[in-house]
């Protein structure tokens, strides 16, 4: 993510108050041909803590130009780009004047630890993120001149995130946000949890990264292969010891607030959103590694009260923030169209034009989507869409998968879960989060590495005879026991492509490289059983006892092709993108002693299914 964000850096943006003492712009400085004119600003919030804003003005500036505001937690380069940079260059055709800024905290901009918060504060005087956007909007209208009076915010991923939380009190001038795998919620999903359970490399990595030092920090593993590594280190409590000690608090809150308790409920800080006013452009991937989840909760909580149709969703087959580049290929999986250039030039920068320079067309749709596997681009009037039909896809006893709901009596399928050699969530040896390219696309990884374990369980459909599209909510329910006290279940939805799919090269390898039985993920979770009651009170499980596992799966837009099959694969660990389950209930997960992680013997039963939102 960081590799990613520090080259978005510059697209983030900031906002002060009126009543804050106004402080002007350092003087402009422009390299001879350069394409921008760079100017620093020390931007006073309302609390006198003063955040360091890049301001990059067109060198060719003639007239007044709208400002384009991304906030970021991964350093504001001071330094004005040559050339204008690829990821700008449709936006640039309209004229912008670019501005980044430090968010309290970190790197130029003052303030104590970065905090991670995300909560929406009240009463006078409150400070928070969203305040931080106003002030920084504030000041930038009446200081960076000459502007045309609108402001625009967008960002991926934190200064996604960032101009979302603008949107909890939007300034006046705010005029069009974009939040670009955003999250709302750090406990249900995205970057910190899935539905509870422990992201655990990510919080290890990212979390201190960004509370280590105020610049950025990197941690220190003493071996390649992370998965050995972190199967060595213990529960998080355990890393949280030996390396922290206290210097990354959002870890520590996270092993202190194992529960979806009020410390966590304080962050969701949409809750604060009320009637959508200000034109959004919500983007996500459906192979988000990172925040795949976000986004579209923002999208749904606008369109519960948006009577000028000013909430959009975009989506497509990318990774983290790949729609920011050419974005052809998913993984090792070449589709041939320039999805993310489309998605600048076609999509967002026509968003932006309307609402800042009132230049073309209203958006007039619901929804735009680069649908996968017809690797095409659709435009939903509405969403969801009233044409998907949920249809029940089941897991049968003897490995087979169907349309058909089982026979009365069909049996289960069992396996043995053992939290001393989990199934791993990527191939290994198994690189650091942000050390080599596997992380960004390991949600698009050929799920075959995992075939063969005898603690995965596959079930396999016939080969379609014709397209098969879904475009909406997936969502699993498994009819599953345990022989202990907790557990985890993971569901993976699969296309598995023919094995001659393609001629493979005439190499070493050849055939393994190539796309021949390629096993997709299309969508994947994790559900955690202390959970199932109650978020908020984790309870026990009955060992043996068949319950119902809901696995929610995301909202995705597939076509599964003609002689392509469907599988569904089941497991109970996924290490270690999330930490490991012990298998035997205790108060708090991540307390977990050594002797606390235990065997147990888990079943899959009648009536497992997968709910999918068919359109025919």
């Amino acid at each position: 993510m960081r590799s990613l964000l520090l080259l978005l850096a510059s697209v983030a943006i900031a906002a002060p108050l009126a009543s804050a003492p106004a402080r002007q712009a350092a003087p402009a400085a422009q390299a001879e041909g350069a394409a921008f004119v760079v100017e620093e600003a020390m931007i006073p919030m309302r609390d006198g803590v003063k955040l360091h804003t890049v301001i990059l003005r067109p060198a060719n500036q003639t007239g007044p130009l709208p400002i384009l505001l991304g906030r970021t937690p991964y350093g504001a380069s001071n330094r004005a780009p040559r050339t204008v940079p690829a990821q700008w260059a449709a936006l640039a055709k309209d004229g912008y004047i670019f501005v980044t800024q430090d968010m309290r905290g970190r790197f130029g901009s003052e303030g104590s630890t970065f905090t991670l918060s995300t909560e929406v504060k009240k009463g006078k005087g409150a400070v928070d993120e969203s305040t931080d956007a106003y002030d920084s909007v504030d000041w930038l209208v009446k200081n960076v001149k000459p502007n045309n009076g609108k402001v625009g915010m967008w960002g991926v991923s934190y200064p996604g995130f960032a101009a979302a939380i603008a949107l909890a009190n939007p300034h006046p001038a705010l005029k069009a946000v974009s939040p670009q795998a955003a999250w709302i919620d750090y406990w249900i999903n995205d970057d910190l949890h899935r539905y509870g359970a422990m992201r655990l490399t990510y919080a290890t990595d990212w979390v201190s990264s960004l509370q280590m030092s105020k610049d950025n920090w990197e941690f220190p593993y003493d071996r390649f292969d992370t998965y050995q590594w972190f199967l060595e280190a213990g529960s998080p409590a355990d890393i949280e010891a030996k390396y922290f000690k206290g210097g990354s608090p959002r870890y520590q809150e996270m092993i202190d607030h194992p529960d979806y308790d009020d410390h966590w409920k304080k962050q969701r800080w949409s809750d604060s959103l009320k009637r959508t006013t200000v034109p959004t452009l919500n983007v996500a991937g459906y192979w988000d590694q990172e925040d795949p989840w976000g986004s579209w909760q923002i999208f749904f909580k606008q369109k519960q009260d948006d009577p000028k149709n000013l909430s959009l969703m975009v989506a497509g087959p990318w990774a983290h923030g790949t729609w920011r580049s050419p974005g052809n290929a998913l993984g090792r999986i070449p589709f041939g169209v320039d999805s993310g250039t489309q998605f600048m030039a076609q999509v967002e920068a026509p968003f932006f034009a309307y609402w800042l320079h009132g230049k073309g067309t209203k958006p007039d749709y619901a929804m735009k989507s680069f649908q996968s596997g017809s690797w095409q681009w659709k435009t939903y009037a509405q969403y969801p869409l009233a044409a998907a039909k949920p249809t029940g896809l089941y897991l049968h006893a003897n490995g087979s998968l169907s349309f058909e709901a089982p026979a009365a009596g069909e049996q289960c399928r069992d396996y043995v879960s053992d939290p001393a050699r989990p199934v791993p969530f990527r191939p290994h040896p198994m690189s650091a989060t942000y050390a080599t390219p596997d992380w960004r696309w390991w949600e698009a990884e050929d799920q075959r590495f995992v075939d063969d374990r005898p603690d995965v369980l596959s079930y396999v459909s016939a080969p379609l005879t014709e397209d098969l599209t879904i475009t909406g909510n997936v969502a699993a329910k498994l009819m599953a026991s345990t022989s202990g006290t907790d557990s985890d279940f993971v569901v993976k939805l699969i296309d598995v492509f023919p094995e001659d799919y393609e001629t493979p090269k005439r190499e070493l390898g050849g055939y393994a490289k190539s796309l021949n039985g390629y096993e997709l993920p299309i969508a994947m979770e994790v559900r955690r059983g202390r959970y199932l009651k109650s978020f908020e009170t984790a309870t026990p499980l009955v060992p043996g006892q068949v319950i119902a596992w809901d696995v929610p799966l995301r909202d995705h837009d597939h076509v599964f092709k003609k002689g392509h099959r469907l599988m569904v694969q089941v497991q109970s660990s996924w290490f270690p993108v999330i930490d490991r389950n012990p298998q035997q209930f205790v108060p708090n997960i991540y307390k977990a002693k050594p002797s606390d992680y235990v065997k147990a013997t888990q079943k899959v039963c009648s009536g497992s299914v997968v709910t999918l939102p068919v359109v025919r």
